[in-house]
């Protein structure tokens, strides 16, 4: 048993290894790098595949929408209140040319209370996908910094996924300016980022 535990603790050590060099390939543009890097962390310790959010992301910029969905999926069955995770499945839904936006919205994951008061309007504007739920997110954003940059980031990928790339392109650079983006180091900055740059917004 002891010999089971120190294996399973090595191995759950080299995944971790992996996974911040796949976020290291991420945060510098190289989505293709990041997904093989998250990919061997999962081949080095399967209990990870839950809980890649991180692989998800990369998939969805790679263009691989199925993959991502079926990541952010397996990622709320584990965490079933974050309310990011179900607004990304929606993205990668919405944006593979075999489902779309209804299909999307019609199996939207529904996620229960999010800590962070922003979420509940960034969910609604994926639920609703009006003008008003997109106002009312605006608003929000005026809380405080964080607020800012996620109401300002959202906002460019709901914008993304209906067609509209001067309001996304907008909103990502609003979000990119942000306080927040420059000095809190939360990794849905480099998110921001990566999306200006693999649209070559930046």
């Amino acid at each position: 048993m002891a010999t089971c535990a120190r294996a399973e603790r090595a191995n759950a050590s080299v995944a971790s290894e992996k996974i911040k060099r796949g976020a290291r390939e991420f945060i510098r543009g190289d989505v293709r790098g990041a997904i093989d890097a998250f990919d061997d962390a999962i081949a080095s310790d399967e209990r990870f595949s839950a809980y890649m959010w991180q692989r998800g992301l990369a998939l969805y910029y790679a263009g691989a929408y199925e993959e991502a969905a079926k990541q952010f999926r397996l990622d709320v069955a584990q965490n079933p209140n974050d309310t990011e995770e179900s607004v990304w499945c929606f993205a990668s839904e919405a944006m593979d040319p075999e489902k779309g936006i209804a299909y999307a919205r019609e199996n939207m994951l529904i996620t229960g209370r999010d800590s962070r008061p922003v979420m509940s309007s960034v969910f609604a504007l994926f639920a609703e996908g009006s003008e008003e739920a997109a106002t009312r997110l605006r608003e929000a954003g005026r809380s405080n910094a964080s607020d800012e940059f996620y109401s300002a980031l959202y906002l460019g990928l709901f914008y993304e996924i209906n067609g509209d790339e001067e309001r996304a392109r907008r909103e990502i650079e609003r979000a990119n300016r942000t306080a927040y983006a420059r000095l809190s180091g939360d990794y849905m900055t480099d998110v921001a980022r990566v999306h200006a740059k693999t649209r070559s917004w930046s």
